[in-house]
């Protein structure tokens, strides 16, 4: 079977030549490996106050998936993001941002944000009034966000969620997400230098319900922004897409005194600038595996990065637009993820009607020095069969190397 010319075996790989994996000096790290400006991992929604409690770490923001349910005590001005996305897998599970720098808060124009010395994280919703279009409310908020942000000191986007309900629906002769990304567009234009080379990564996902909901991350240093060679640039779309082009990277490489991030976008089963594998959920989610090999391999060829040095976070959010592929589109995965990836699975809808999935993604780094042997790390790669670890709630533990000590978030 052929999946945009590639054959289906090709596509498979995460990894089209993984050759031999250079190794890791790991037996002895210094204290640089325990220095993080950020991480993010799953936990157990029922069991995050005592997890919080318990963690050295500094709270940077939690996203809940769940609007439903009542927010943590101990939060205090932490940014908290709550969606209507129903989950699929296991328990419910919280995303929580957390640092061991040092945390401030700062809460304005309604955007609460968490800051450390390299990145801030912040929130902002706004609730739809009748006879307001949703391009103005989307403009309004990343005005809003941009300007809250340069104040601050952190005048680089890196990365930018978005969630709002009906997505696909048709509002005043314009299908809601058109005109959300004319609202987009308009303010990023107007508001980031050398546009659209500046852009962050991102998702814009429909919810259940609920406001107009975005969070990001914004640094005091740039990010480098990763195209995908796969994939027109989304903000090179043709017209045919609405009047104004989708306005994100694919990815955002963020450098760290503690290791990168490469901060995925959301990846649907498109190639060139085309939906492809229309009504087949289990070739399209082949296809956004075959994408974002592609766009990881692109980034280490541009950014002198070998494959084996993706051995610290490995987070991949799964968004379904029907329920019963759940099961089906989890097989495939749980094949072709590495093991010590965390999976989280919401329902949600995606930009385009046909669209059925959409994947994003972090991949972190680790910076050891000072050390004594020499071991080989956990590689990211898809190779099959491969078994998924999916979403360990019970911990703030990240698996990296074999050898290595658990990091808490």
């Amino acid at each position: 079977m052929e999946i945009g010319g590639v054959s289906q075996a090709k596509s498979n790989q995460w990894v089209v030549d993984p050759g031999a994996w250079p190794p890791v000096r790991s037996a002895q790290r210094n204290s640089i490996s325990n220095i993080h400006a950020l991480r993010m991992g799953y936990v157990e929604t029922a069991r995050l106050d005592s997890l919080l409690k318990a963690s050295p770490s500094n709270l940077l923001g939690v996203v809940r998936h769940d609007r439903s349910s009542g927010e943590p005590s101990g939060l205090g001005a932490c940014p908290v993001v709550c969606l209507d996305m129903p989950q699929f897998n296991g328990p419910s599970l919280a995303e929580v941002w957390t640092s061991t720098l040092s945390v401030t808060y700062h809460q304005a124009e309604g955007i609460p944000c968490a800051m450390n010395d390299e990145v801030l994280f912040g929130a902002l919703q706004l609730e739809e009034r009748p006879g307001t279009l949703l391009d103005i409310l989307t403009y309004t908020a990343y005005r809003r966000l941009l300007v809250q942000a340069r104040a601050l000191g952190y005048p680089h986007l890196l990365r930018v969620w978005n969630y709002f309900p009906h997505i696909n629906r048709e509002s005043d002769g314009l299908e809601r997400y058109q005109r959300f990304c004319a609202g987009r567009h308009q303010a990023l234009a107007e508001n980031l230098s050398d546009f659209p080379r500046t852009l962050p990564a991102g998702t814009a996902v429909g919810t259940m319900s609920g406001p107009l909901s975005i969070h990001f991350l914004a640094a005091r240093q740039p990010g480098t922004h990763v195209e995908n060679p796969r994939q027109v640039s989304a903000y090179e779309y043709p017209r045919v897409y609405g009047p104004r082009s989708p306005s994100f990277a694919r990815a955002t490489l963020r450098p760290s005194i503690s290791g990168s991030h490469l901060l995925i976008a959301g990846t649907a089963s498109v190639v060139g600038h085309a939906s492809e594998h229309i009504g087949e959920p289990h070739k399209q989610t082949l296809e956004i595996l075959h994408n974002l090999n592609a766009l990881i391999t692109q980034t280490e060829q541009r950014h002198g990065i070998t494959r084996g040095q993706w051995y610290g976070q490995a987070l991949f959010k799964i968004y379904i637009r029907h329920p019963e592929h759940f099961v089906a589109i989890r097989g495939i995965l749980k094949e072709q993820l590495p093991s010590h990836t965390q999976v989280l699975y919401l329902q949600g809808e995606m930009c385009r009607s046909e669209l059925l999935l959409e994947i994003e993604g972090i991949l972190g780094q680790e910076k050891t020095i000072d050390v004594s042997q020499t071991v080989s790390p956990t590689p990211v790669r898809l190779q099959q069969p491969a078994t998924c670890q999916h979403a360990q709630p019970d911990s703030f533990r990240i698996v990296s190397s074999p050898d290595s000590v658990s990091h808490s978030l």
